[in-house]
């Protein structure tokens, strides 16, 4: 560290009132402090807001160290003893107690004034730094409680899969070869798992049964909507129903395909023992789970929907509309419908479920729309996110995506800069994602934010959001 090499020559005009006002700038807390021996403080200066102007009344006339943790006390015994050595000071943080919050640490290095003979101590508050970690604790927290209810949801849905009756297969769109395979599927098509995983689907069907397949998927991945045809194995002795769904996992698409023999024996094979265990395991499900036919009213729910909703019993629930325990009356279980006919699936759909006794609960829901087959009817998956790590998110001019960007960038960027960035890109995103939620409807989009359409039309205008027509610009312009 280098001094001043002409710091008599500049600097010895300097008056006390000077003086003090540059100390007070170049910390957050100064302290004068006389009798090195007790320390006993006699001024205080404050250059941080956020530090309580009110201890300065309480600090002077006591000892520093009575200021301070018994931990730290040994601290400012050394810090008084080396503000009378030569050369440069040496930075302790020491923890200051606080009587009407918790305490704070600051980081102090003490100088003595040769004439006077005080000693003067300037202090750097690391509370910005201790919330800092603090957040970067709570968020590696709740990434580990994230990637734990991911490896447990993983072996929920492989154990589904591998259990289900049913015969399922999951099929790349764009090569059309088989990805996974149950072993319900490999029974019925007279295969083993393994053989039928990386092999070209259709195959096993008679030569019009295979082309009525490829036509299904062509449909099915042009348009998204489920379907089902009837086909015959190659040896024409059992008819199959196959049935395709289009869903996506990251950049990829991929088809549910879900094959149902005809005839008895292979109705026989799939058991009731096996349709048992499925029935189990979502009934003992830690997510709630329900079944409704088109109009909502519910047909089936586990018992963690019904812990979450206050509820009983399942008759309690039965024949209910789940519209009433579900978010805003008349707004979310409508979009929620709208979406599933249009789309068949809907992924991480944020909203509240209402108990029976007053209590709201975060939740994200995900749900199937079951078109084919006698009874058509929804399927809902609702998790409780509520005890989740909230974690503020700020963010900067750079707009970065993880903590560790937002740590480069604290000392650089002003907080106010950070705090009013990271607010309208929250903004922002809540903007588009209920665009995205209600297909580009501003008028549904505005309800949902608790917007007035105008409100809406100015924000979207201000983040280049979407495309506005002439007549809503001059409705804007004139108000």
């Amino acid at each position: 560290m280098k001094q001043f090499s002409g710091a008599k020559k500049w600097l010895s005009d300097l008056d006390g009132e000077t003086a003090g006002r540059l100390i007070t700038i170049a910390s957050d807390v100064a302290l004068v402090v006389s009798d090195t021996q007790r320390g006993v403080i006699r001024d205080v200066s404050f250059g941080s807001e956020e530090l309580s102007v009110e201890l300065a009344d309480k600090w002077i006339g006591k000892a520093w160290a009575d200021t301070v943790t018994p931990d730290s006390r040994q601290k400012i015994e050394a810090l008084l003893r080396e503000s009378r050595a030569k050369g440069m000071p040496r930075w302790r943080v020491v923890t200051h107690r606080s009587s009407g919050g918790p305490d704070f640490p600051v980081m102090y290095a003490a100088v003595e004034v040769a004439k006077q003979g005080h000693v003067v101590a300037f202090g750097r508050s690391m509370q910005p730094m201790a919330n800092l970690q603090q957040q970067l604790v709570n968020t590696q927290q709740s990434m580990e409680r994230e990637y734990l209810k991911l490896r447990q949801a993983e072996a929920r849905h492989r154990l589904l899969f591998q259990v289900a009756s049913e015969a399922v297969l999951i099929v790349d769109a764009a090569t059309r070869k088989v990805v996974e395979a149950n072993p319900a599927a490999a029974r019925l098509l007279g295969e083993r798992n393994k053989g039928l995983v990386g092999r070209l689907f259709p195959e096993g069907f008679d030569d019009a049964g295979s082309q009525s397949v490829q036509n299904l998927l062509s449909a099915v991945g042009a348009t998204g909507r489920t379907n089902s045809v009837t086909v015959r194995s190659g040896d024409a002795a059992r008819e199959f129903v196959v049935s395709a769904s289009l869903f996506r996992e990251e950049r990829a698409s991929f088809l549910l395909i879900r094959l149902a023999a005809m005839d008895s024996n292979h109705a026989q094979e799939a058991g009731p023992a096996q349709q048992s265990k499925v029935l189990e395991i979502v009934a003992g499900a830690p997510e709630g789970f329900v079944v409704t036919d088109l109009n909502g009213r519910i047909l089936f729910t586990n018992r963690a929907f019904l812990d979450l909703v206050q509820l009983a019993t399942e008759e309690q629930a039965r024949n209910e509309l789940l519209e009433r325990w579900l978010g805003r009356p008349g707004v979310d279980f409508g979009l929620l419908t709208a979406q599933l006919r249009e789309h068949g699936s809907l992924r991480l759909f944020a909203t509240q479920l209402r108990g029976e006794y007053g209590s709201k609960s975060d939740v994200e829901i995900c749900a199937v729309s079951v078109a084919e087959g006698e009874e058509p009817c929804f399927g809902f998956t609702i998790r409780d996110v509520g005890q989740r790590v909230t974690v503020d998110r700020q963010v900067s001019r750079d707009k970065p995506r993880s903590v560790e960007q937002l740590t480069e960038l604290v000392g650089r960027v002003p907080l106010k800069d950070l705090v009013r960035e990271s607010t309208d890109m929250i903004e922002k995103l809540c903007i588009e994602a209920a665009l995205e939620i209600t297909g580009d409807n501003r008028a549904s989009a505005a309800e949902i934010l608790g917007l007035s359409r105008q409100s809406l039309y100015a924000k979207l205008r201000r983040y280049g959001l979407g495309e506005l027509d002439s007549a809503t610009n001059e409705q804007f312009d004139y108000q």
